[in-house]
């Protein structure tokens, strides 16, 4: 790391260039290839799956994307069947019709659409079937749908519009997301350093990575099967920890100065030290994304590649690119104030005095107490979590003002909430008894519990595949919708196809988003096991001790539970959704679990890293556990809050996203960051440390003897620039803890003294 640091900082210009020219060429080639992202849920081996592909096979995919425009006369008396009304809307339709961009247009004044009439005769709807699927759709042939349909708008008569092609109009940009996120970090570098120049450094360096991840995000896209929403999540995790983690190299740089060290050294030695615990707190992170790898979904193999990706060009210009420019800036790292400090009384270390040093003392005077508060505050976040409901958001759950919500409510209160997410039973057919079972089939489900309407069967040219579609009479994301699609597959279909050689699949929105869920639910344990032993097993090479990575097994569980509690209250619950402009309540999405369990435990892996190795550091040293726990909590805790104050910045702003998902992602690490840091990190990890004593650094011998060492920060870079401590002395294997029966003045004094010493 030193050498890279060296390098870096001897080849400045060479080091910033080759980082533009990667950002540059990625965002050229990303703008020449184009997106091709795919929000494709399905599980090979699944019902639901069988049920797409017999479709795709006998129906050649059903053409494109199918959308809906709906209409809804208000007033006494209105009615869509009347003669202007009529008029009005068969011109339109006639319009998006003529399209290039559409393919067909089933309208309800046509013989074939007689049942796109609600019963009262005031709402009524048209189909409009594209070219090509939703994917493949430019946003600006949706919008001309849009504003062709709206058109027709007038007095008495409103036009909104629904669909998955309809829904690209509405996306929103994260821009404004972003720099709110950046504005707000922004303030809060300048608060903790008082420099402008080293405030404006860790957000270059964030911005740069980012970028260039995001480029190489879109390009990804072009190779596997990339969500659309994982640049956005990219971007959302690359700003949070890329900012972070040059803020931790910053502040030890400005410690190296104010200790006199030369720029060039300092820079050298911050990459060094601190670089080297953003290499490791961001490897724990990249192994906590790619651990979703195991579960062998394509859908969520994009996902883990993207995010790992983005997270890895974080650390390299953290590591590269930041000590240029530090050592391009040079004493401007400090604030004239600083600058002028140091020029007028010399080197001199900073000491944690103030609230660090006071809280520090505090928690060790009252750890049970403390220890008891943070506890409680964690079980009753969790608590929603138990009430945790996986199942499919969709248009209805969108801001009240979006066209494509008003869409699925005025179908739902014409048609019917299933209306908006129908069933699809296909089955291949082999001859006149499979028709005449079909037919049985369809009286059958008219008569079963949860039905409002059954279509008579489609039958596709080849006639050796047909389908039915089934109304549900409750919404698509409903628990009841979810329920018959149980009740079809274990009791109705079997009976159907005892006498016959039917073998109907279930198939539509809610079959899909159920067996996407039940293969997430089943692989979870297995998914947060792999995730916890790898970070345990890196927390034991690293502290050389049994019950430091167990607690953070623990601390991180209780984050995940924790931040899940919020996100159910306000997602699920609707606890200030609509406020928020989140939409309406609604189930959590089924990938959500594996994404949020990856990034949240390696996030909170970041804070127990740069927590623990200084206490680690300490206790090598004197082999007192109470001292080690007071000094590192003293010591980090500053940046350990600058830090988290930053990251859930740009973590909330990404709810100005519009994007549910990823309104979802930003809450949930929001309030995963913010009880990490403020409860667990800095108030219940060192309760307990203080409580176990010198339990916490235990580690078999033998065990002891056959792990391989590995350090964060080695002990030739801890010593300060006035060589008082060159070497830090090995201690015990297991020494006896110490006992300290100090008050709060003589802590405080012992703070101050190993301060003195040059940290």
């Amino acid at each position: 790391m030193a050498a890279l640091a060296r390098w870096c900082v001897r080849h400045r210009l060479l080091a910033v260039l080759l980082w533009l020219l990667a950002l540059g060429g990625a965002t050229t080639a990303a703008a020449v290839a184009g997106s091709a992202y795919s929000n494709d849920y399905e599980v090979p081996g699944t019902e639901s799956g069988r049920a797409t592909q017999l479709l795709d096979k006998g129906f050649h995919g059903l053409g494109g994307d199918s959308d809906t425009v709906v209409w809804h006369t208000a007033g006494p008396g209105g009615s869509v069947r009347a003669a202007d009304v009529e008029r009005t809307m068969t011109g339109a339709l006639g319009k998006i019709a003529d399209l290039p961009a559409v393919a067909s247009v089933t309208s309800p004044y046509d013989s074939q659409g007689a049942s796109q009439v609600s019963r009262d005769g005031r709402t009524a709807y048209a189909t409009v079937t594209f070219r090509e699927q939703a994917d493949d759709i430019d946003r600006a042939d949706a919008q001309r749908v849009v504003d062709t349909a709206k058109a027709a708008e007038s007095d008495g008569l409103e036009v909104e519009l629904g669909g998955t092609a309809i829904g690209l109009t509405e996306s929103k940009s994260a821009q404004v997301a972003e720099i709110v996120g950046i504005a707000v970090a922004a303030v809060v570098l300048f608060l903790a350093f008082g420099s402008l120049a080293a405030s404006a450094l860790p957000i270059a360096t964030a911005l740069v990575s980012v970028g260039t991840a995001y480029a190489g995000i879109v390009l990804l896209g072009q190779v596997m099967t990339v969500a659309d929403f994982a640049p956005m999540l990219g971007t959302l995790i690359g700003l949070g920890v890329g900012i972070d983690y040059a803020l931790f190299i910053v502040t030890r740089h400005r410690k190296g100065l104010k200790r006199g060290l030369p720029v060039a050294e300092a820079a050298e030695r911050a990459v060094a030290t601190t670089g080297r615990a953003v290499v490791f707190a961001g490897a724990t992170v990249c192994i906590a994304l790619l651990g979703m790898l195991i579960l062998r979904l394509s859908f969520l193999n994009g996902v883990a590649i993207a995010a790992s990706l983005t997270v890895v060009l974080t650390v390299a210009a953290s590591v590269t690119l930041l000590p240029a420019l530090l050592s391009w800036i040079g004493p401007r790292a400090l604030s004239r104030r600083e600058r002028r400090r140091l020029a007028e009384h010399g080197p001199a270390p900073e000491l944690p005095t103030g609230l660090a040093a006071r809280w520090a003392a505090f928690v060790e005077r009252h750890p049970k107490l403390l220890g008891a508060a943070a506890v409680l505050v964690m079980a009753v976040l969790a608590l929603p979590t138990f009430a945790l409901h996986l199942g499919t958001s969709d248009q209805g759950n969108n801001p009240a003002s979006a066209t494509t919500r008003q869409a699925y409510d005025l179908l739902a209160d014409g048609f019917g909430p299933g209306v908006n997410g129908p069933l699809t039973l296909v089955s291949e057919v082999y001859g006149a008894g499979d028709r005449n079972a079909l037919n049985d089939l369809g009286t059958t489900l008219r008569s079963t519990e949860g039905v409002a309407s059954v279509s008579p069967a489609t039958y596709a040219e080849s006639g050796r595949t047909a389908f039915l579609t089934v109304v549900p009479d409750s919404a698509p994301q409903s628990k009841e919708t979810s329920d018959l699609v149980d009740r079809l597959r274990d009791d109705v279909l079997p009976a159907a196809e005892a006498d016959s050689s039917l073998d109907v699949a279930v198939g539509g929105v809610t079959a899909s988003y159920d067996d996407f869920a039940e293969i997430i639910v089943a692989k979870l344990p297995l998914f947060v096991g792999v995730v916890i032993g790898l970070g345990c097993v890196l927390l034991l090479l690293a502290f050389r001790s049994v019950g430091i990575p167990l607690k953070a097994a623990v601390m991180n569980v209780a984050a995940v539970a924790s931040a899940f509690g919020v996100v159910v209250a306000i997602f699920q619950w609707g606890w200030g959704s609509e406020l928020l402009g989140l939409g309406a309540a609604g189930p959590i999405e089924p990938f959500l679990p594996v994404i949020m369990v990856s990034v949240l435990f390696g996030l909170s892996m970041d804070y127990q890293v740069f927590l623990v190795s200084r206490m680690y550091e300490e206790w090598l040293e004197t082999g007192d556990n109470r001292r080690a726990v007071r000094v590192g909590l003293a010591e980090t805790s500053r940046v350990i809050n600058s830090a988290a104050v930053i990251m859930i910045s740009v973590f909330l702003a990404f709810v100005l996203s519009g994007d549910r998902v990823i309104a979802m992602f930003g809450i949930a690490l929001a309030a995963a960051v913010a009880l990490d840091a403020f409860v667990l990190r800095t108030l219940l990890v060192p309760a307990l440390m203080h409580m176990l004593g010198g339990a916490n650094w235990w580690l078999p011998r033998r065990l002891d003897r056959l792990l391989p060492r590995i350090s964060i920060e080695p002990p030739e870079s801890r010593s300060d620039a006035g060589g008082a401590r060159a070497t830090i002395p090995r201690r015990r294997a297991n020494p006896a803890p110490q006992e300290d029966v100090s008050g709060p003045e003589e802590q405080e004094r012992d703070v101050r003294d190993i301060a003195g010493r040059g940290r």
